[in-house]
Parts: C-alpha cells; structure tokens; sequence
C-alpha cells in the first residue's frame, strides 16, 4: 500500500473517530461541566504524553516559541471553545458550523503552504459540501433561536478558526522536522497546565475531589473516549497523515463528519432518520470520492 493510501485510511478514521465525538461530548455535557470535563480530559492525555515526551525531548530545542502557540491553538483554545459551545447549541448546529473548517483549511493550505488543488478536487469539494449541508440545514427549521445557542455558534466558530490555524502550524512544524507523536502529546499537556488554574478558580480542591467519585460511570467512559481514542490516537493519526498529502486534501475528510455525527445523534439521542439526512450523507460520500480518486497524484 502507498503512502498516500495509508494517510487516508488513516484520515477516514480520524473522521469515524470525530463523527462519534459529538454525541459523546454532548452526551458527557450532561454530567460534566465543560470546564471540568476538558480539562479532565487533558489530565489523561498528559500522563499518558509525558513519557513520550521525555523520550522525544531533543524536538524542544528548535522552534520552541512556534511549538508553544500550536499546543495552546490546538488544545486549550480549539477544544476548549468546541466543549463550551456544544454545551449551549445543539448537536446539529454544531454540524452545520464544522461545515466552515474544511473550507479554511484549504483556504491555508493554499495561500501560506501553496498546496495543490486540481479541478477534480474542488468538485469534490463541492460535492461534498452540497451533502453536508443537506445535513446539517435540515433540521434548522425545527429549532428555535435563542442568546445561548447563537453563542455556542458563535464559540464553535472560534474553535474551528483556532483548529484551522493549528492544522497550519502542525504541517509547517513536520516540514521542519518535527515528530508527529510529539506535537500530539505536547499539545495535551499544554492544554491541561493552561486550564488547571481556571479549574481552582472555579472549584475547591474538595469539591473536585467528590465530583470525581460522585459522577456516573457512563461520564468517565465520555472523558476517556474523548482523551484517548479522540484525543491520542486521531491527532496522532491526523499528524502522521498530514506527512503526506497536502492540507486540502485532509480537509476533504472533514465533512465527513457531520454525516457521521448525525448518524450518531440518531443512535445515541434519538433524532429522526429522514430522507435528506440519508441524502446528504450519500452525497458526501460521493464527493469524497471524487476528490481523492484521481488518475494522477500531486507530490509537493
């Protein structure tokens, strides 16, 4: 198998892990306050990171200030305002925004990496977007508006400006040598000292102490789906990935999700299955397919 259908096995998992993602968050929302369950999410991924990262310690001494941004950008900011904002919208509006992140990855990926990005490509794009938003649009009609979810959209916004940004950092950071398995695991740990303080600030020793023993079970499978298969193991898988295609074609995978998540939304929530929703994701598929089955491989 090439290189290049390796990283897209490896991004269709990616994608499968992230479209379950969103039910689960949603899901453990219920029992944990935001705050509490990303950072403890980060606390698991940082134990597990650090022997990593002290075997792989020789990668802080180049770009050190670049690494530090991209940690922040690609933990605490990204998946700190995507936890705060699903809390206050709904699994489908949430959806409907992911929509925007593909497009700015590509849109990166073109003005500042001058990735390539053929004709049949932006079909497929297109085609794929079509899908996605039949997805993700249908159930807009159903949903009232109210301050609280137009500031989860608003804060989901921000996540996938700050994950389109820290995708841009992750490619420039492999072009520069850097391991993929590091950049996952010092992401996490920047993640958890930057959000352990506001954890004091907000909570007394004691009472995080009998929150940890006193939540369901069900809550702690959510925290560590999210620390160690969305979290270790698909930024590990994306990274690596992103070693050998370019940025626009990664971001192709990523409307995959919200077919996924819909699909999901219905298993674990209880949403309709309507005929549009079965439509869009067919589409999305389809238009997956077209951007990636090419004729002709583009190696930058």
């Amino acid at each position: 198998m090439s290189p290049r259908a390796k990283s897209y096995l490896m991004l269709l998992a990616v994608a499968v892990i992230w479209g379950v993602a969103g039910p689960v968050i949603k899901l453990t929302l219920t029992g944990l306050s935001p705050l509490v369950f990303i950072t403890y999410r980060f606390l698991i991924s940082a134990l597990l990171a650090l022997p990593i990262i002290f075997i792989k310690r020789h990668f802080f001494n180049k770009n050190l200030f670049l690494l530090i941004i991209y940690g922040f950008l690609n933990s605490t900011a990204t998946l700190g305002l995507l936890f705060l904002g699903t809390s206050k919208t709904t699994l489908l509006d949430m959806s409907l925004i992911s929509l925007f992140g593909p497009i700015l990855m590509i849109l990166l990926g073109f003005i500042f990496l001058k990735d390539h990005i053929t004709t049949r490509e932006k079909i497929g794009i297109i085609i794929a977007f079509i899908g996605s938003s039949i997805i993700a649009l249908e159930p807009l009609a159903l949903n009232s508006h109210g301050n609280q979810r137009l500031l989860g959209n608003l804060l989901i916004f921000g996540s996938l400006v700050c994950g389109a940004v820290s995708g841009l950092l992750t490619k420039k950071l492999l072009r520069l040598g850097h391991d993929p398995l590091f950049l996952t695991n010092f992401s996490f740990v920047i993640g958890f000292l930057t959000l352990l303080p506001f954890v004091f600030v907000f909570y007394s020793p004691f009472s995080i102490w009998h929150l940890t023993f006193s939540i369901e079970p069900k809550f702690h499978l959510g925290v560590l789906y999210m620390a160690l298969v969305s979290g270790t193991l698909a930024y590990y898988l994306s990274a690596k990935a992103q070693k050998t295609i370019e940025l626009s074609e990664q971001a192709v995978f990523a409307y995959i999700h919200p077919s996924i998540s819909a699909v999901f939304a219905v298993l674990l929530l209880g949403d309709k299955i309507t005929p549009q929703l079965a439509i869009g994701g067919i589409i999305a598929i389809i238009g997956v397919a077209v951007a990636e089955i090419k004729k002709k491989r583009y190696n930058p």
